[in-house]
């Protein structure tokens, strides 16, 4: 669906892209980096309120430039000898990543919008698994789920002890706020920030995943050293679910 916004944020991210590419040719330094695919860049261009929201090179935006620089710096560690299930995999740096595990279940409600090889359809509200996955990874996914509490409890059922979730959503400074699919899109645009949300999550979300069962740590990009973060354009903060028992991947 075409809306005002969706044109708007369209409009900044072509607009900055170019002129980071004018920079680049005009002999501009590269000073800063992406840590999702390793180029030196001049900067980062903007996408809606984030100025600084992706990589000129590969596209990797702040929330997937966080989750490999955890990865790079061991505060995350990818279960490569056991079974990952990647939601929504259109993050490129991470596929490679999860990828590398022996059971790799790249997968979405709609797989066809994914050029990933080997995609599953797997419907959250549907997923029957149970101590099957050792992590399971979600970014920008449970804010499109009609409801989440039931998805989480799903997750945590397809977990094995001791497997892991790591969940991103889109935040706000408020409270969640809960809609559903009945309201027209457009007003879902207005409260919800997209279309296609059926809710808004604020830092309470914590409190869901904590009532599904899961043990919780909260990594915030801005418990990161400033320059660091300024270096790569570090932004997101990521929910690290644990199903108790078993071992941890830390």
């Amino acid at each position: 669906m075409i809306t005002v916004q969706r044109v708007a944020k369209a409009a900044g991210k072509h607009l900055t892209k170019t002129a980071l590419k004018l920079r680049k040719a005009l002999g501009a330094r590269p000073t800063r980096s992406c840590p999702a695919c390793g180029s030196a860049v001049v900067g980062f261009f903007r996408y809606g309120d984030n100025a600084e929201w992706g990589c000129p090179a590969c596209g990797a935006s702040p929330r997937e430039r966080l989750m490999n620089w955890l990865i790079q710096h061991g505060t995350l560690t990818v279960p490569t000898a056991g079974a990952i299930l990647h939601m929504a995999p259109n993050e490129g740096s991470l596929v490679r990543r999860f990828s590398a595990a022996a059971d790799y279940v790249p997968a979405d409600l709609d797989p066809a919008r994914y050029a990933v090889p080997h995609m599953h359809c797997v419907d959250l509200m549907e997923l029957a698994d149970s101590n099957r996955y050792d992590l399971f990874y979600a970014s920008h996914v449970m804010e499109h789920v009609p409801d989440d509490m039931a998805v989480l409890r799903n997750i945590h059922r397809a977990l094995k002890p001791g497997g892991e979730a790591w969940l991103i959503v889109p935040l706000w400074d408020k409270p969640t706020e809960d809609g559903s699919f009945d309201i027209p899109p457009r007003e879902r645009e207005r409260r919800f920030g997209q279309w296609d949300h059926v809710r808004q999550y604020g830092l309470d979300f914590a409190d869901r995943i904590r009532a599904a069962g899961f043990d919780l740590e909260e990594i915030d990009a801005g418990s990161i050293d400033v320059a660091t973060r300024h270096f790569h354009a570090l932004d997101d903060r990521l929910f690290r679910a644990r199903k108790p028992g078993g071992e941890s991947a830390r």
